[in-house]
């Protein structure tokens, strides 16, 4: 069912050329924690592998201009994606994955000379601890993983009749991470249901509550609905994608039409935030001055600026204004091997 939604959707692209196809947490770092400095102001990198992190950083922007913790924040967006024609998900292999990620962070610390680099994506969170990069970085790397884990594993014990089904990319869900974690904190293996959902995220970064998109979520919900023993038993949604959360609405009304028994929808990108820069944070100044910038080494199509650009609006106009006027920066890190 899948397959044909795909290969429809993808006909539907070429045919009409609607579509260019191309989510509290433990905050750990290499030492466990994410120290941020105490001084007037602040550069935060956010990377991921597309365009899902914007959420978090516009979460990001809010919380900290509520927060007053800084003079001046800095917060800077760099798209880890190396080719419009590919994405971390095509790479042959996990070696090649960590190559290119720990390239990307590296060019990105380059670029940005940043405080702290949150890595807003589940995809390249997984990599993270195995890419050289992070054992000598200067600045704290944070991963998004931890994040839904905590959220996931909160929620099942407090649903002790529920389960969880995972939705995420292919390499996220691949990787187990997320399952392994939550069977590590003792739920059962039986209440996780992984589901990945090949090429999802491409279409939300397109038109996050367009009807290709709304019936693309709805065929990994039926396929993931399908693999549940009992449907009538409480069921959470988590989110482990960072694009997903674009698409609340559409993934509310795919589970509503199936009559099932929603107990939630898990969104890590929240809670990674408030982790980060925790509510119980005493302002030291009187307001926050919030810069913001988005850079890439590919083009961002128009068409993403804009469905983006009005979603991000209304968390952060900051962000929203900065991806509009993203700067292109093609050297931004060199992702391909030299040849022999």
């Amino acid at each position: 069912m899948i397959s044909s939604c795909v290969s429809k959707l993808k006909y539907q692209c070429v045919l009409y050329a609607a579509l260019v196809i191309i989510p509290a947490m433990s905050c750990e770092t290499r030492d466990g924690r994410a120290s941020l400095p105490q001084k007037d102001a602040i550069t935060v990198a956010v990377t991921d592998s597309g365009l899902g992190g914007l959420s978090i950083m516009a979460e990001a922007a809010a919380r900290l201009k509520e927060l007053r913790l800084y003079r001046v924040v800095n917060l800077v967006f760099a798209n880890s994606l190396f080719s419009n024609e590919s994405g971390y998900n095509s790479l042959p292999n996990r070696e090649e994955k960590i190559r290119v990620f720990d390239k990307a962070l590296r060019g990105i610390d380059r670029a940005v000379n940043s405080d702290l680099i949150l890595v807003g994506c589940n995809t390249l969170s997984v990599l993270i601890e195995d890419g050289p990069f992070v054992q000598t970085a200067r600045a704290p790397v944070v991963g998004i993983v931890d994040a839904g884990v905590d959220l996931i594993a909160r929620a099942l014990d407090a649903s002790p009749g529920a389960s969880v089904i995972l939705f995420g990319t292919e390499t996220t869900i691949a990787e187990g991470t997320h399952a392994q974690k939550l069977v590590a904190r003792g739920i059962g293996e039986t209440r996780i249901i992984p589901q990945p959902c090949p090429e999802l995220a491409a279409y939300i970064e397109n038109d996050w509550k367009g009807d290709d998109t709304a019936l693309l979520t709805a065929a990994y919900v039926d396929e993931a609905l399908g693999k549940m023993p009992d449907d009538k038993s409480p069921v959470y949604a988590a989110l482990v994608c960072t694009h997903y959360g674009y698409a609340l609405d559409l993934w509310k009304k795919a589970f509503a039409e199936r009559g099932a028994n929603l107990a939630g929808i898990l969104n890590p990108n929240q809670a990674m935030v408030e982790a980060v820069f925790p509510a119980g944070s005493k302002p030291r100044f009187s307001e926050t001055t919030l810069n913001a910038r988005v850079i890439s080494m590919v083009e961002i199509a128009e068409n993403k600026q804009n469905a983006l650009g009005d979603w991000l609006a209304r968390i952060s106009p900051e962000v929203a204004s900065a991806l509009r006027t993203y700067e292109l920066k093609p050297d931004l890190f060199v992702w391909k091997s030299p040849r022999p």
